[in-house]
């Protein structure tokens, strides 16, 4: 399903930004303190920060692919951690 939306990220909980498997993304962290962003191969969430990438207040990624972000892995679902809360704008097709 298609999305165009700032999505609220509760504080230390792995929170999917995909709401569907997706091939490319765009999204912005448009909080005031970093968050950690990784894919996944299916709909369940990480269990810990590896392989996560760091993405600072204002920085994001514009019509990306999930293998260019995540070549390691089949990726399809996108999951993002705010150690203090926070909220990401995400779109994606």
């Amino acid at each position: 399903m298609a999305q165009n939306t700032t999505k609220i990220i509760p504080a230390k909980t792995w929170t999917q930004l995909t709401d569907a498997d997706v091939t490319t993304i765009t999204f912005q962290n448009t909080s005031g303190f970093y968050v950690l962003v990784a894919g996944t191969a299916g709909a369940t969430a990480p269990t810990d920060d590896a392989g996560a990438i760091r993405y600072n207040p204002g920085q994001g990624e514009l019509n990306t692919a999930l293998s260019d972000l995540f070549p390691g892995i089949s990726a399809t679902r996108v999951y993002v951690y705010a150690p203090i809360g926070g909220e990401v704008m995400v779109s994606h097709s």
